[in-house]
């Protein structure tokens, strides 16, 4: 098995920027409501809604101070750094919340933070922040909802109506708003073929009018984006079969530029009808998202996947759970769920440093993806605990307990190999550290919604722990205790 290596550029740099906002936030400083930049979003708890608007972010920072106002200590468990380019850079941290309150409150669980620092103007913001706390703990209320995103839609909505009604009623005013707008107005049949491009898709794809018009929109696209569109078409098509008029409706598309490389729109589109309603053809706008687009698939990346294995994280497996459970409800198959924590993996850290245990965890999250299938789920829980989900299993009880042993026996031994990691350091000749690991596994074999997923992973938990007490690297299965 080869070594893993790790660069380390810019670290001392990355951690510094984390110390900061740990210190400034752990002091209930207002100060840090300055590090946030122009272009920030953010999840809150453990909820799954994107905040976009800076000044949200900052009233609920500061609802936050105001509830806990006394200075809270920060128990660091983990952290990755990441160098993501010049600009970008990210950091996920593990640890623990001490309160300055009596009742112990998060003090035993651990908390996941990602943070995404840019450089802006030769000074770093955080476009980026994420915090996720046990899901147990997470209460209705604790996620702010956000309309911008909708208001702003239904603004553009409105414009491009307004516009349009213009655009019909004064053709010279239609030619010299279409030439000077930056988004892509445009006509179709209803065929879908093109009848006007405005001068600004030029600008966007490297087409000019004459070469879009009269051609099928479905051109404008790649495979993926045909199918998307064809999609709408055909809701387009149901609804008019049922007499409902849909309005305007958006969806985003990826297009095909002149020069064969691919940008994402954001089209808005609206059926035009004869003074009888019969449909006769399309308007809309298309604004182009390429950046946009790659900064949500970036955040959601962060959001739902730990950014040192690369494994779903603890807000993804939830979901996942979810989806397993109603799956066996469906199929009446049994599915089970493990607990993986490495043993002898804090020794590592505190001889080598986190860098070492860093590659450790790598190694370890690939070694128990090789395990499983591919419809399987392996995620990182927190730390150095993992956690394996299978599904689909027997929908005999004791077969499936078997299945699930020889998974679970198959993970032992596999976590159990020597790592060989190899270290790489800037003005250092590289090095291999010999690391000996095994893990102690918990398991919990579930049916359809008989427990719910809390539960699920309580036991699985439970039994992780009972498989530390009977000495380590050992397997054991949640077995209810008897009530007499």
């Amino acid at each position: 098995m080869p070594p893993v290596t790790l660069h380390t550029d810019r670290h001392q740099k990355i951690r510094a920027l984390f110390d900061e906002y740990i210190k400034l936030y752990a002091s209930r400083d207002d100060r840090l409501t300055t590090l946030f930049s122009e272009d920030f979003s953010g999840y809150t708890g453990g909820g799954t809604v994107l905040v976009t608007d800076r000044d949200e972010w900052i009233k609920i920072t500061r609802q936050d101070f105001s509830e806990i106002p006394g200075r809270i200590q920060i128990e660091m468990r983990d952290l990755s750094l990441q160098d993501l380019s010049e600009q970008v850079v990210a950091v996920t941290a593990f640890f623990n919340i001490h309160l300055p309150q009596p009742e112990h409150i998060l003090s035993r669980e651990i908390a996941r933070l990602v943070l995404i620092f840019r450089l802006e103007d030769a000074a770093w913001k955080i476009v980026h922040s994420g915090i996720s706390i046990p899901y147990h703990l997470v209460q209705d209320g604790e996620v702010y909802p956000v309309n911008q995103l909708q208001a702003r839609n239904q603004v553009l909505e409105a414009l491009v109506e307004e516009r349009t009604r213009e655009l019909n009623e004064r053709e010279a005013f239609y030619r010299l708003l279409t030439e000077d707008t930056l988004d892509v107005l445009w006509r179709a049949d209803s065929n879908l073929f093109i009848t006007y491009i405005s001068p600004s898709d030029e600008r966007l794809r490297g087409f000019k009018a004459n070469e879009v018009v009269g051609r099928h929109v479905l051109e404008l696209f790649n495979e993926e984006g045909a199918a998307i569109v064809t999609e709408a078409w055909q809701k387009r098509q149901q609804a008019e079969q049922e007499g409902k008029d849909l309005g305007f409706i958006s969806f985003e598309v990826p297009h095909i530029c002149k020069d064969g490389s691919i940008i994402w729109g954001e089209v808005f589109s609206k059926a035009v009808r004869d003074e009888h309603g019969k449909l006769i053809g399309f308007h809309g706008i298309t604004r182009e998202i390429t950046k946009r687009k790659q900064m949500q698939d970036q955040i959601r990346q962060l959001a739902f996947y730990d950014t040192l294995t690369g494994l779903p994280n603890r807000r993804l497996l939830s979901d996942r759970l979810h989806q397993a459970l109603a799956a066996s409800t469906r199929s009446g198959h049994h599915g089970a769920l493990m607990f993986v924590d490495l043993d002898n993996f804090k020794p590592l850290n505190d001889q080598h440093g986190h860098f070492v245990g860093d590659l450790l965890l790598m190694e370890a999250a690939n070694r128990l993806k090789s395990c499983v299938r591919e419809m399987d789920t392996v995620a990182r829980f927190g730390g150095d605990e993992f956690v394996v989900m299978l599904g689909e299993l027997a929908t005999d009880h004791a077969e499936s307990i078997t299945h699930a042993r020889a998974v679970a026996e198959k993970i032992r031994m596999k976590i159990s190999d020597v790592y060989q990691l190899n270290i790489t350091e800037a003005g250092d000749a590289d090095h291999v550290v010999e690391h000996h690991c095994s893990a102690s596994i918990g398991v919990f074999v579930f049916l359809g919604h008989a427990v719910s997923p809390d539960d699920i992973l309580k036991c699985a938990d439970v039994a992780m722990y009972q498989a530390k007490a009977a000495g380590r690297n050992t397997i054991r299965f949640y077995e209810p205790c008897d009530p007499t």
